[in-house]
């Protein structure tokens, strides 16, 4: 099930210039599937419940060495266009 997500995200990742240090994945029997990328800037994670029609996905990537607001708002907005949801409940945090 993570097989399209994993083409999707993997080539983002290197297109913002981010590194990935590591991903582990697991796919469950319903279709839905967990997945957390170690990026050297920090993570992303992502849990889909097909049987609810839900997808929760979690980015975060440290400020410390320059501002990486921009690339987190990309991986947002792909992000979105990849499962095109009918509703969307966001919270931005800035740290």
């Amino acid at each position: 099930a993570h097989k399209q997500w994993k083409s999707f995200i993997l080539p983002l990742i290197q297109e913002l210039s981010l590194q990935s240090v590591g991903d582990v994945y697991h796919d469950f029997h319903n279709g839905g599937f967990t997945a957390v990328i170690c990026l050297t800037e920090s993570h992303l994670s992502i849990h889909t419940y097909p049987e609810i029609h839900y997808v929760a996905f979690d980015i975060y990537l440290s400020n410390y060495s320059k501002d990486n607001s921009q690339i987190t708002q990309q991986l947002y907005i792909n992000t979105r266009k990849f499962f095109n949801p009918t509703s969307v409940n966001v919270q931005f945090i800035e740290r």
